[in-house]
């Protein structure tokens, strides 16, 4: 443990000296400011953000309406500092950056997305865009009449775990086969990359899990694993698996009358994310060849064991 704690305090030292600079684009605050005689500078700087079939008519009349300027009002009230973020981000990069050193710095830019929860957040052609108004916290009244499993992800405290997210999905190449065990162990490979990019992360926010859920896994963690095995899962096929136990929703489906309400979703996920932290533990490897290996090779030398 010494020689283990040893380490990785060197390897946090090695990381906190890579050299990233972020900025932090509010556009949000922008557009908030849009006139009819700035908006041609705005689209110049952000063409990216204006589909060309919308006339600048369209772009005004968004700048005047009410619900827009409700939302400039209430991410402002929110997001007036955003340091805290940035200081996460520049974390967030040097620990990507040491593991993976041809990633490259983003530019990084707030929006407002008319509450997009579905895009909370984009990476893409080294862009990585931010809509705050999907962040406003879980009881805030823009998501009245959303399911409450949606709304618990809606807030600030994830932010940087969503962030993570975006580049771990970019890094795990797809499961090679349709089986449950190779889509559990493709999330596992997600979040084991998260426990690297998020060490001062809790494991809760990393799954994006409340405290009582992650426990709740913890505590059955070995029924979960024995239901699973039971039913011969692991090398099923049934696409049905993986919405009941893999995919956003109130709660995994065991079609246990008992079970089910307590059972938070994507308990896939966190099974998978044990077994690829136990191969990880029990083998010699890189973390290039972790997320070369195919799932069925990561199982069978994981030495996985359910905690009791």
């Amino acid at each position: 443990m010494i020689w283990s704690c040893a380490k990785e305090n060197r390897i946090e030292k090695e990381i906190a000296q890579i050299p990233v600079q972020i900025g932090i684009e509010r556009f949000d605050r922008i557009f908030a400011d849009v006139t009819p005689e700035n908006l041609t500078d705005v689209k110049e700087r952000y063409p990216f953000l204006f589909p060309e079939r919308d006339a600048d008519s369209v772009w005004i009349q968004k700048t005047k309406d009410t619900i827009q300027l409700e939302i400039n009002q209430e991410v402002e009230k929110a997001f007036s500092n955003f340091s805290e973020e940035k200081e996460q981000l520049t974390s967030l990069l040097q620990h990507i950056k040491y593991y993976f050193p041809e990633v490259t710095v983003p530019r990084v830019i707030t929006v407002t997305s008319n509450v997009d929860y579905q895009r909370k957040v984009i990476l893409s052609d080294n862009l990585l865009i931010i809509s705050l108004d999907t962040y406003l916290g879980a009881d805030h009244h823009f998501y009245n009449g959303m399911q409450s499993y949606l709304k618990a992800h809606f807030v600030r405290s994830q932010i940087i775990p969503d962030v993570a997210s975006m580049y771990t999905r970019q890094l795990v190449e797809l499961p090679r086969n349709r089986t449950f065990l190779a889509n559990m162990i493709y999330y596992g490979k997600e979040l084991y990359l998260k426990d690297l990019f998020l060490p001062n992360f809790s494991d809760n926010q990393k799954i994006a899990y409340k405290e009582e859920q992650l426990a709740w896994a913890r505590a059955n963690e070995e029924e979960i694993w024995r239901y699973f095995i039971d039913r011969q899962l692991l090398y099923s096929t049934d696409a049905e698996l993986l919405p009941r136990f893999l995919y956003p929703g109130p709660f995994s489906k065991f079609y246990l009358e008992e079970i089910d309400q307590e059972a938070p979703d994507r308990i896939g996920q966190y099974i998978g994310w044990k077994i690829v932290s136990s191969y990880m533990k029990n083998n010699n490897v890189s973390l290039r060849q972790l997320l070369l290996t195919d799932a069925e090779t990561i199982f069978n030398t994981s030495k996985y064991k359910p905690a009791r």
